[in-house]
């Protein structure tokens, strides 16, 4: 445990998880902060140790290497919008970043942490004082899920739009840790457990985000919320079909991961929605109902595939 408080900003990713790995039991990465640090005022982070990712130059530019758009994960939401090969190719990117939070928020919240931002429930993300008034649940050291009942399970729902869209996408993720690099498929990242949410070491880091080139996509997004700007999800749809009709399905706010589903063109689309609703693990955990945001998916499903027309 640290007896101090330490504010560390290395240069290099490489630099940032040594430092990770030496303050393994008591640090957190910081880039924007936006929910790091909201979460330390809540009580819900309490780490001595900030890692400050800004001064890494690398995490912050974008490539085409012919085979796919890599992305650095320290770049800010705003900046998307500045990057032709973004606004040409994947424009899907700058709607589902223009539908988190605020233009302020926006302008320091970056990429990498919104994909690892944590999961959300109306019995978690409060004060602690009211949290303790009310009684801690399973994913703050609580022995019962408030939204359920149960003993077992958290399912603290998964918010991060910037991961829905990428999924449908198909992107994966350039990870460095201590001791080397790999890539693995963005999805494969989140568990479906609200307490622990993601199978990604702490003292990793995403260097960048790497999508696929030349595959003609198209994509609808569409965001449930209370306003058009600071809220977190209540659900997130997005539905990208690509020039080899193959269509992914991918939602957001109403399970505590991802849930997709993939199919073609030549595929029933009452199937596919079907299918992805029963998929979902909605509960009651948000300012929405179970019922209203379980019949939204439908809803928002429908008015998609009749956007993108799909012909065959």
């Amino acid at each position: 445990m640290i007896t101090e408080k330490l504010y560390l900003r290395p240069e290099t990713a490489e630099e940032a998880v040594n430092l990770a790995h030496k303050f393994e039991a008591d640090f957190s990465f910081i880039a924007g902060g936006t929910d790091v640090i909201v979460n330390k005022f809540q009580g819900n982070d309490s780490s001595s140790c900030l890692i400050d990712i800004n001064e890494i130059k690398e995490l912050k530019q974008i490539r085409n290497d012919g085979q796919s758009l890599r992305l650095g994960a320290a770049l800010s939401l705003d900046s998307l919008k500045t990057f032709a090969e973004i606004e040409i190719g994947f424009p899907l990117l700058i709607e589902a970043a223009y539908a988190v939070a605020s233009p302020v928020i926006r302008k320091t919240a970056t990429i990498g942490g919104n994909l690892l931002c944590e999961n959300r429930c109306v019995f978690y993300n409060q004060s602690e004082w009211w949290r303790e008034a009310v009684g801690h649940c399973l994913k703050c050291n609580g022995n019962i899920c408030i939204a359920t009942g149960g003993k077992k399970n958290c399912f603290s729902k998964f918010v991060s739009d910037m991961a829905i869209a990428l999924i449908s996408l198909d992107a994966t993720l350039e990870v460095t840790e201590y001791g080397g690099n790999y890539m693995i498929p963005l999805e494969d990242i989140y568990t479906g457990d609200g307490v622990n949410p993601r199978k990604f070491n702490k003292t990793s880091l995403i260097k960048a985000i790497h999508i696929p080139l030349n595959k003609g996509h198209r994509s609808i997004f569409k965001k449930l919320r209370q306003r058009e700007s600071m809220e977190f999800s209540s659900l997130t749809t997005v539905i990208t079909v690509n020039d080899a009709g193959k269509i992914k399905i991918v939602l957001g706010g109403v399970d505590p991961k991802p849930v997709i589903i993939e199919g073609t063109v030549k595929d029933k689309q009452q199937t596919l929605i079907a299918q992805v609703v029963k998929k979902a693990r909605i509960v009651d955990n948000d300012v929405f109902s179970r019922e209203y945001r379980k019949a939204m998916i439908k809803v928002f499903l429908n008015r998609s595939f009749k956007e993108l027309d799909i012909r065959y």
